[in-house]
């Protein structure tokens, strides 16, 4: 959850002196650099269970597919959760698409995999959902001129799309991995590490088609090229690549905790970044800033709102 809240905070950083579309090409290489890292490390080393190379050599074609299709929706939904943060700002797209995403998917993973209590998981879910219309209506209150509402509102109409999109991609990786036995799974499937690696080379394979497109037909600004990311300054390559490892970190935690959590809890907790994300945004971003005494009740209900509901998930994964 704070893995998955903080990477934005790279891309603010970047994009001083660098557009997003290039700062994502690092970020993508940082989550791929990562789970190769973690596959020869922790995939690697203990006494039970196969072996990093070992279990990818052994994952039959359907798993490795669903793994891999499930790194491209998720390139393709977080691609335009990039492009939000560019429009709307960390604390508007993060609790918005993400948000969503958290919403959708416990539904759909939780068809997938049911586990722990459905009323009280559906009920903080509820609580979240609430949260994230509290969120929009504050945004749309800080408003100041036609212009940036139009750029909100088009980063609002992007970060729905993307939390669409996003709803979809861990159940593809969840159903490549055994989660009843993620020590020794069953045969032709994958363990945590081999399906964070195949998920990522669905992302890196995907940003080939999926960034290229929105290099030459962005979203806001000119068209960039392959010239100027070569041109970039390292500190700010190093500053993507951090980008996609500290996510990567996340997502890796994420999956080992599916094993005993269930895919819909462990989604919904990791999910809950957007609260993380929205922390960033008002506190260290100060997008909020000036904010009158209603926009800041709201925020406040927000917040509020989405630690109750990430307690009833936790609880509901008790039961």
């Amino acid at each position: 959850m704070f893995c998955w809240g903080s990477w934005g905070n790279t891309q603010k950083l970047a994009s001083k002196s660098w557009r997003y579309e290039l700062f994502y090409w690092d970020y993508v290489i940082g989550i791929l650099i990562l789970s190769l890292v973690f596959g020869f490390t922790l995939g690697s080393f203990g006494e039970h269970g196969r072996g990093f190379v070992e279990d990818l050599a052994q994952v039959n074609s359907g798993n490795f597919w669903s793994a891999f299709i499930g790194g491209i929706i998720f390139n393709a939904s977080n691609i335009l959760l990039a492009s939000a943060i560019s429009l709307a700002g960390m604390s508007v797209a993060f609790p918005v698409g993400v948000g969503l995403a958290l919403v959708l998917g416990v539904f759909i993973n939780y068809i997938g995999a049911p586990k722990g209590d459905p009323i009280i998981l559906f009920l903080g879910v509820a609580l979240i959902m609430v949260a994230i219309v509290f969120n929009g209506v504050a945004s749309g209150k800080m408003t100041k001129s036609d212009e940036e509402s139009k750029t909100k509102k088009k980063g609002l109409i992007v970060a729905i799309c993307a939390g669409v999109l996003m709803s979809f991609f861990y159940r593809f990786v969840a159903a490549a991995m055994d989660l009843e036995n993620l020590e020794s799974p069953t045969a032709g499937m994958a363990t945590p590490y081999s399906a964070l690696f195949i998920f990522s080379l669905g992302i890196f394979a995907s940003n080939f088609i999926f960034n290229t497109i929105v290099m030459k037909k962005p979203f806001v600004g000119e068209p960039v090229s392959y010239s100027q990311y070569f041109k970039g300054h390292i500190k700010t390559h190093v500053v993507g690549l951090l980008g996609g490892i500290i996510w990567g970190l996340g997502t890796a935690c994420s999956y080992i905790a599916a094993g005993k959590a269930g895919p819909a809890i462990s989604y919904a907790l990791g999910q809950g970044a957007t609260m993380i994300a929205a922390m960033w945004g008002v506190f260290i971003w100060k997008e909020f800033k000036g904010a009158s005494k209603t926009i800041n009740a709201l925020l406040t209900l927000m917040f509020v709102l989405f630690i109750t509901g990430l307690v009833m998930i936790i609880i509901s994964g008790g039961n």
